[in-house]
């Protein structure tokens, strides 16, 4: 692994640290490229239930690295590099483990996305949050498409035509963030956080996962159709058998993860 990327497991839980600390965590191509890998490789891992990313140093992420592609005066350079970070969120998205974001001092721009693009987020209550790029003349037009999708249209809208930092709370308000909890508290919530989710059967959290965004867009009857074909073959599946039997005998389930 690179060492742009840190990665620690504890108990099915997997924490990937961003580690550009003096550049802010800003996500190079190099970065992103070992974010990318590491996203799927622990997509294969049947240890691993769910996804902390958090950055190192004094924040989580300042965005695409804007000194690295301008200082290329390379097109296609430019390119590469969206269109590598666009794949990345997705892969966040598409990832069969739930994904919490732990988020510290700033997340703007694609930090911002990267947020966004989390199942989960947690924030400090010092954290902040902006797509600034109007403020120089680049449109966050790819931290939009996360950010559209996470908050309402005219918060999100807000933010991307003002590019003014966000407070914690009011990031909170809108939707971008689930928790906000004080800094010296951030770590321990999310992890406790984390250790809830993992407690979970793998093979629920992985089937609800892909449905939750796949019914997001559809049409109400079509939602309907298909996750109530979803529930029934669920019904049949190892773990919501035996999670049926422990709630009716009143005990604590004993997953088997899909691994029977």
């Amino acid at each position: 692994m690179s060492d742009l990327l840190l990665r620690h497991d504890l108990e099915g839980v997997a924490t990937l640290t961003l580690n550009r600390p003096a550049a802010y965590n800003a996500l190079s191509l190099e970065l992103i490229q070992a974010l990318s890998a590491e996203l799927d490789a622990i997509a294969t891992d049947r240890s691993v239930r769910v996804v902390v990313v958090r950055g190192a140093g004094k924040g989580f992420s300042a965005g695409h690295d804007l000194r690295q592609m301008h200082q290329s005066q390379d097109a296609a350079f430019c390119r590469q590099t969206f269109t590598r970070c666009s794949q990345m969120m997705q892969q966040i998205v598409n990832l069969p483990q739930p994904v919490i974001a732990q988020v510290h001092g700033v997340a703007t721009a694609a930090g911002c996305q990267l947020v966004a693009s989390c199942d989960l987020a947690v924030a400090s209550d010092e954290s902040r949050f902006a797509t600034p790029g109007v403020n120089i003349g680049l449109f966050c037009s790819t931290p939009m498409v996360a950010l559209s999708r996470t908050v309402v249209p005219k918060h999100a809208m807000e933010m991307l035509l003002l590019g003014d930092l966000v407070d914690a709370q009011r990031a909170a308000e809108i939707g971008l963030v689930n928790w906000v909890v004080a800094s010296d508290e951030l770590e321990s919530y999310t992890g406790r956080l984390a250790e809830k989710v993992a407690s979970k059967s793998r093979q629920t959290l992985t089937l609800g996962k892909a449905a939750f965004y796949r019914q997001l867009n559809q049409p109400l009857p079509e939602a309907y159709d298909q996750c109530s074909a979803l529930m029934s073959h669920n019904m049949q599946l190892s773990d919501a058998c035996e999670g049926i039997d422990a709630f009716l005998q009143k005990r604590a389930p004993r997953w088997s993860h899909g691994e029977e």
